[in-house]
C-alpha cells in the first residue's frame, strides 16, 4: 500500500464480538483478516488498511463509504451475510449507493461511479 501524506490510511472499528464481525466482511465483501490477540483483528486493502478492536461501537460517528464495481452484487451479497439495508440504491451526483448496518450497529455506505 502506497502512504500518501494527510490521507486516510488506517479505520479502527469496534466490535463486542470480532468472530461474528469478521464472518460478515469475508462473507459480504471478502475481507481477510489477521489476528493479533484475542481483542484485535486487522484487514489490509489497496488503498486503506484497518482493523477491529473489542468494544461497543458508537453508531452514527462517522460513515465508512466502501467502492464497488457491481452495486446490486454487493447489495445481495451484503443482505445474505447478514447486514442490515437502512437506504436502498440511489443516485447521487457522480454515481449511486446505498447504505447498511453491519451486525454490529456500524452503518457503512457502498458506492459505485456509474
Amino acid at each position: 500500500m502506497k502512504l500518501v501524506h494527510q490521507e486516510i490510511q488506517y479505520i479502527e472499528f469496534l466490535s463486542p464480538d470480532l468472530e461474528r464481525i469478521k464472518t460478515f466482511y469475508q462473507a459480504a465483501f471478502d475481507w481477510k483478516f489477521t489476528d493479533y490477540g484475542d481483542q484485535y483483528t486487522a484487514f489490509s486493502g489497496e488503498n486503506v488498511d484497518g482493523g477491529f478492536a473489542v468494544g461497543e461501537p458508537v453508531a452514527g460517528s462517522i460513515l465508512v463509504v466502501l467502492y464497488s464495481s457491481n452495486i446490486e452484487d454487493s447489495l445481495a451479497r451484503m443482505v445474505e451475510a447478514g447486514g442490515t439495508l437502512t437506504q436502498d440504491i440511489f443516485e447521487f451526483p457522480g454515481g449511486r449507493r446505498f447504505q447498511f448496518v453491519d451486525p454490529d450497529g456500524n452503518e457503512l455506505a457502498v458506492w459505485t461511479d456509474y
